[in-house]
């Protein structure tokens, strides 16, 4: 099994920038593709970003592309999220979670699991 703690959300002003992490424990965090999801108040959970194994291919949702960059470390076994020129829109819990079916990373919630409790992100116009 594994668990992830997200870690970095806070209140900001528009235009501000947040580096979000997610630390995993086990041995195994380098087989597997990661994503980073959000949740705001009375919606569901939306994509974000999501990279593969060894970080080569990076996906992003088109409201957050050109602004936020998904990286990994593997030897630190963590994920990131850097999020420039924020927005009161990017509001919301942010997760991250594993993707169980592609090592090359997906955008559909319903491969990943293993959620993390999330943190939130708050951005104040």
């Amino acid at each position: 099994q594994v668990q992830l703690l997200e870690s970095g959300g806070e209140l900001v002003q528009t235009g501000d920038s947040l580096r979000l992490s997610c630390l995993a424990s086990g041995r195994t965090f380098s087989s597997y593709a990661m994503g980073w999801f959000r949740q705001a108040p009375g919606k569901e959970r939306e994509f974000v970003a999501a990279i593969s194994t060894n970080g080569g291919n990076t996906y992003y949702s088109d409201s957050v592309k050109g602004r936020f960059t998904i990286s990994r470390d593997n030897a630190k076994n963590t994920v990131f999220l850097q999020m420039n020129s924020l927005k009161p829109e990017d509001t919301a819990v942010y997760y991250c979670a594993v993707d169980f079916v592609y090592r090359s990373a997906s955008i559909s919630r319903g491969n990943y699991a293993y959620w993390g409790q999330g943190t939130q992100v708050t951005v104040s116009s």
